[in-house]
């Protein structure tokens, strides 16, 4: 397996964890809104996507209707959502600094907004390490599974495909970096991932961010 020339990390689940915070306020609303849902099925269904595209999805499917600022009302109540519990996933920042010690370009690439990147990331202390390249899925006009978030950060980054490799958790982002032509490496040590959904989509498991530097070569 070649050296990559770009790293994309994820976000949610992979440098942050949020994932569980999340879905677990996505369920509540939703449910209030008349699509009455779990947890469990928004963390396997929703987990990777953007809001936009999870009240598309919903609104397409069956007569629910989020509301027209359904996305606004979400992303501004994401601050005090993550305002207190939100940490980074133990121990990816070792990895991230074997990345740059190697001098590998990296990035992150979000279903979320950039401005929820910084909240999250910042509460972490890992956002001066991502502040030069984040990439959100507003910037794109499809979000995952597409991959068009994936190839607008490798271009913009200035790397083909074939040379970048992504850090995932979620279905939706590894079936994403496959359609881009990229290696997916998929974390699921989440008891709530979907290890089998995750190998389906082409991704190679990986349970511990301690094993990563191992099975991705940066040397």
């Amino acid at each position: 397996m070649q050296v990559p020339k770009l790293v994309i990390f994820d976000c949610d689940g992979v440098l942050v964890d949020t994932e569980n915070l999340a879905n677990r306020r996505l369920a509540e609303w939703l449910s209030e809104a008349g699509f009455q849902t779990t947890f469990e099925y928004c963390r396997k269904n929703f987990s990777g996507r953007s809001i936009a595209s999870v009240q598309k999805e919903i609104e397409a499917e069956t007569d629910v209707r989020l509301g027209a600022d359904f996305v606004e009302r979400w992303n501004a109540g994401l601050p005090d959502l993550f305002a207190h519990g939100v940490e980074a996933i133990p121990p990816v920042r070792d990895f991230i600094e074997k990345v740059r010690a190697a001098g590998i370009a990296y990035c992150v690439a979000s279903s979320a907004r950039v401005s929820k990147m910084h909240i999250t990331l910042g509460q972490t202390g890992l956002l001066p390490l991502f502040e030069h390249s984040m990439f959100s899925s507003t910037m794109v006009a499809r979000g995952k599974p597409f991959p068009d978030l994936f190839l607008h950060a490798a271009k913009t980054m200035g790397f083909a495909p074939a040379d970048c490799i992504v850090i995932e958790d979620s279905v939706a982002g590894t079936q994403a970096g496959i359609a881009a032509g990229m290696r997916v490496f998929s974390y699921h040590a989440d008891p709530f991932s979907d290890p089998e959904g995750l190998v389906k989509a082409g991704g190679i498991l990986f349970d511990d961010m301690r094993e990563l530097a191992g099975l991705v070569p940066i040397h």
